[in-house]
């Protein structure tokens, strides 16, 4: 634009302003004019909180749309937190952004459009949580039978836990822990998380028991009310206990997010202290109860087998008669046993009388002396030997020892060790000649198998085909329909039997032709056919 010169400025009354003036000035007509407003509209662009904290989206309906803003303060104390798609009715002061010459609205507190929208925002998160698996039953766990000590998370001045403890106390008295929390509000949300949370954390062995069953509780009221156990902060938190979780929001007919994820859905907080512990009495009564049934029972054994032991008594024999015919055996044993042994200590006496008849000191003088001369003549013939041969083997050493004197043995000696060396060296190259021809002979018969085996054929897609009676089939015209055959292929045997026959007219040499029912007429086999179980000479 060209610059303006005096005399055409001289010729207007128009005030000059400068860009700032002008956008604050009409930020303070935006401001004064309008002030705190409620705005209804549909969130859009919403990404979650900036990296400061603060969001940014904005407002839109069928024809416009508004820029807004939530500062971080605010941002943390909202009840509702805004979502895409939305629809809100948003209270705030309408302002500008000189910045960008565009107008917003700061948001100071916002709220649903309706019912319609709280329902449509809790089946939203409903379906992603279902989507992730958090619903899913095989993730649930089982609920203790007898919790020794339950941790409730609830107000502590709500007429809840009264319910809760005085229904615990007529049931089945335990100890109960209290993380108190609040229920309703801005901060309930994340209250009721960091008590699931809590009592998770809690050590197994620690001062402050670690509780076996854990209650979330409130009493009925609408949904805005119960609003705070639709929030995922509080359904992931207690899907994620490793405590098992009742949960008793509100009525029976109320359902929050929590009740789908907890292990188990009260309708009510004294329906959950019911479903925790069973009642003391009918445990008491029942084991009084099995205590009588199973003394009855054993007394019964008792008596069965008491008549059972009498039947078996009264069906054996008495004492004297089990004992009449061993008792008796034994007497005719004492009586022949001890007529033989006097018949048989006479009888050794008479022996040894016999004996000692024949023997007598002239008897045994004569024998000593007889071995006594014997053993002296035995004596001096082996000295007399030994001499002898000690003499012989002199001789035989000395002709030896000329025999084999140094220089006679240095010329043997050298010319069997030239011969050992000459004869290994032979030995070694023969065997290495004899291996190098062997393997080489073998690599040939090698590849000769490899390259005229019927495996081969049988993997380019040939087969055997075999008679009943183990012949290989060289024409269909040794086969009738009906027949069995056994067909083998590379990769194993197919059983089969023939439907039709179907011939080309050519017959090969050494077929075997049926002619009539079951009878066939050799021909004469050709010169040369191969031989073996898994031959087909028509194949090569």
């Amino acid at each position: 634009m060209p610059p303006v010169s005096e005399s055409s400025s001289a010729e207007t009354n128009a005030a000059e302003f400068s860009v700032s003036e002008i956008a604050f000035a009409v930020k303070r007509v935006v401001e004064d004019s309008f002030g705190y407003v409620r705005v209804r509209g549909e969130v859009s662009g919403f990404r979650g909180p900036a990296a400061s904290g603060h969001c940014y989206f904005s407002l839109k309906d069928e024809k416009a749309r508004i820029d807004s803003v939530i500062w971080r303060g605010t941002y943390q104390k909202l009840k509702v937190k805004p979502e895409e798609g939305l629809e809100v009715i948003a209270t705030g002061r309408l302002t500008t952004y000189p910045g960008s010459s565009k107008y917003q609205i700061v948001v100071d507190s916002l709220e649903p459009a309706g019912i319609g929208a709280l329902m449509a925002l809790l089946e939203e998160r409903k379906k992603k949580l279902a989507a992730e698996g958090l619903f899913d039953e095989d993730r649930k766990q089982a609920l203790p039978y007898l919790p020794r000590t339950i941790g409730v998370v609830t107000s502590p001045t709500g007429a809840v836990i009264r319910d809760i403890v005085h229904r615990l106390a007529d049931r089945f008295p335990v100890r109960v822990l209290v993380w108190p929390v609040r229920v309703q509000g801005e901060t309930s949300a994340d209250e009721v998380a960091r008590g699931i949370a809590g009592f998770n954390a809690l050590p197994p062995d620690g001062t402050i028991p670690r509780p076996d069953l854990l209650i979330v509780a409130r009493g009925g009221g609408s949904i805005e009310d119960l609003w705070s156990f639709n929030e995922e902060v509080v359904a992931r938190t207690a899907a994620a206990s490793d405590i098992p979780l009742i949960s008793a929001v509100g009525h029976e007919t109320d359902w929050t997010l929590i009740d789908f994820v907890s292990d188990l859905r009260a309708p009510t907080p004294t329906g959950a202290a019911e479903m925790a512990v069973p009642v003391r009495h009918d445990l008491v009564a029942g084991a009084g109860d099995l205590g009588r049934r199973l003394e009855n029972a054993a007394l019964r054994h008792v008596d069965r087998c008491r008549t059972g032991l009498r039947a078996a008594e009264r069906a054996l024999p008495s004492l004297r008669d089990l004992l009449a015919l061993p008792r008796q055996r034994l007497d005719a044993v004492s009586e022949r046993l001890a007529r033989s042994l006097l018949a048989g200590t006479a009888l050794r006496r008479n022996r040894f009388d016999a004996v000692a008849a024949r023997l007598s000191d002239e008897t045994l003088s004569r024998l000593l002396a007889r071995q006594r001369e014997m053993l002296t003549t035995l004596s001096a013939r082996m000295a007399r030997s030994g001499q002898i041969d000690i003499a012989r083997r002199g001789q035989a050493l000395q002709g030896l020892a000329v025999r084999l004197a140094p220089r006679l043995l240095q010329r043997p000696l050298a010319d069997q060790r030239r011969r050992l060396t000459d004869s290994d060296r032979r030995r070694d190259a023969a065997a290495t000649r004899l291996v190098t021809d062997r393997r080489q002979r073998f690599e040939a018969l090698a590849k000769l198998v490899g390259a005229f085996g019927f495996e081969n054929v049988l993997r380019r897609g040939f087969a055997i085909v075999r008679d009943p009676d183990g012949g290989i089939v060289r024409s269909v015209t040794s086969l009738a329909a009906g027949d069995d055959v056994t067909v083998r292929l590379a990769d194993g045997v197919i059983d089969a039997r023939v439907a039709a026959i179907a011939s080309t007219g050519t017959e090969p040499a050494g077929a075997t032709k049926r002619t009539g029912a079951g009878k066939t007429s050799k021909r004469r086999k050709p010169a040369r056919e191969a031989k073996g179980p898994d031959s087909q000479g028509s194949l090569f």
